[in-house]
């Protein structure tokens, strides 16, 4: 385990992960599980996963889900068919969700009020995915979309007389490149945060939670971690990909611990915190399965699923950082033929540390105040993705990203001109909104 690891500063009283449900056995009832006094209904279309049923009632009532084009979004959207609501997603693109018998489709952006007040129209509920999801990226990028986006979406919220909002958050808020080991889910803190994703995301939940109780708005955050599944192209098929040609190192071996959320789980309790908003309103929640594993341990059950070698090569976190760091700065300027047909780096210093910091949840306080449990141990998670893979069969490809030797090639011929790229930036954007202003510095 690693320095960073030992010095973790966010550390519980009680530093025990949360005991996994105990597995399945073949005599046990698929139809109904007794969870916290709460009954658990199957939904046959989501192979057996289950949902807790809830205080507020579907029935009637029509949620608009931000972002169902993603893979958590789309995910929502079901839980919330099978809870009973109507649902309206409303992104840029068409959402493969939208195909389904009670689901309508509004396309726009979250910046522009009069696309968010017209998928509003006639709305009870909101639960809020949309967001500008990257490694790399122009800082006011992040705000334009994440903060202004999340401002505009609630203050037409109101105006529609929507009074629930669960806002979908990440722990990377509080994340503030140390371990974590144990905790809850401490503030959000825009200036400690790393990464421009992060960072934005920390103002984004703020904003978020101070206007919980205005105009009888209700607004609750759920933060849940490293989310996967099968289909999963943006965490999943990166990794495989990227194992399957020799460029996904380990970082110290892999021995940080931390947790992860099997699809179901997450979407599952993000439409729990909607049913439970009278009692988890102006929180933030972390979700996470409860059951933390070895980075490398994680990583190598992917490939395995996918059935391609898992990485053998180590190297340390503080160079993997340090790399990280210097990649950021010159990849916006390596042409396109070079990054084996990636638009993310190979590496990032948010993304190294991610790799090489412990970073496992106290799931206590989310659980009771949810009255749920996750219904997929990471066992049976494994389990299916690999009976997707089997169904899917990975195509043999050779990309997946350039490699880190090829970038640290590029690397001293580009840095002067990333550095010169960068202060033209700033200048260039000396003229900022309001939003970006109040999470400028940084």
């Amino acid at each position: 385990m690693s320095d960073d690891q030992t010095r973790g500063r966010h550390r519980a009283a009680d530093p025990r992960p949360a005991d996994p449900e105990p597995p399945r056995t073949d005599s046990t009832p698929a139809s109904a599980d007794r969870v916290a006094g709460s009954v658990q209904i199957a939904d046959p279309e989501r192979d057996g996963a289950t949902a807790t049923q809830g205080t507020l009632d579907g029935t009637g009532r029509t949620a608009l889900v931000t972002g169902a084009s993603g893979m958590l979004g789309g995910d929502v959207a079901r839980v919330l068919l099978a809870r009973g609501w109507k649902v309206r997603v409303f992104q840029r693109g068409h959402a493969a969700v939208a195909e389904r018998e009670g689901v309508d489709e509004v396309l726009g952006s979250v910046t522009e009020p009069e696309d968010v007040a017209r998928a509003l129209d006639g709305v009870d509920d909101v639960i809020h995915l949309a967001a500008k999801v990257s490694f790399t990226g122009e800082w006011s990028e992040f705000v334009r979309v994440n903060v202004t986006g999340t401002r505009v979406l609630l203050c037409q919220a109101q105006n529609a007389g929507v009074h629930n909002v669960v806002f979908v958050s990440s722990p990377s808020v509080a994340h503030e490149g140390v371990s974590i080991e144990g905790a809850g889910a401490e503030p959000a803190n825009p200036e400690k945060a790393r990464g421009n994703y992060a960072r934005s995301k920390a103002a984004a939940e703020l904003l978020a939670l101070s206007m919980d109780g205005q105009r009888e708005l209700k607004v609750a955050a759920v933060r849940p971690h490293i989310v996967w599944g099968p289909g999963d192209t943006q965490l999943v098929e990166r990794v495989v990909d990227r194992a399957a040609a020799g460029r996904m190192p380990d970082l110290d071996h892999g021995a940080a611990m931390i947790d992860t959320t099997y699809i179901d789980n997450a979407s599952e309790a993000i439409v729990r915190a909607l049913e439970r908003i009278d009692a988890v309103h102006g929180r933030a929640l972390v979700v996470t399965n409860g059951e933390p594993r070895p980075v490398g341990e994680l990583v190598a059950r992917m490939c395995a699923a996918a059935d391609v070698p898992a990485p053998t090569r180590s190297i340390p976190g503080g160079v993997a950082r340090f790399a990280g760091r210097m990649i950021e700065k010159v990849w916006p300027h390596i042409p396109a033929r070079f990054r084996g047909g990636d638009d993310e780096p190979p590496m990032t210093e948010f993304l190294a540390e991610q790799m090489s910091t412990a970073h496992w949840f106290d799931q206590r306080e989310t659980r009771e105040l949810l009255d749920w449990t996750p219904s997929v141990s990471l066992d049976e998670g494994f389990a299916r993705l690999a009976a997707y893979y089997k169904d899917h069969p990975r195509p043999s490809r050779d990309t997946g990203s350039t490699s880190l030797d090829r970038v640290e090639e590029v690397a001293d011929d580009q840095r002067a001109r990333a550095e010169d790229s960068s202060v033209a930036s700033e200048a260039k954007d000396s003229g900022v909104t309001t939003d970006l202003q109040s999470v400028r510095d940084r």
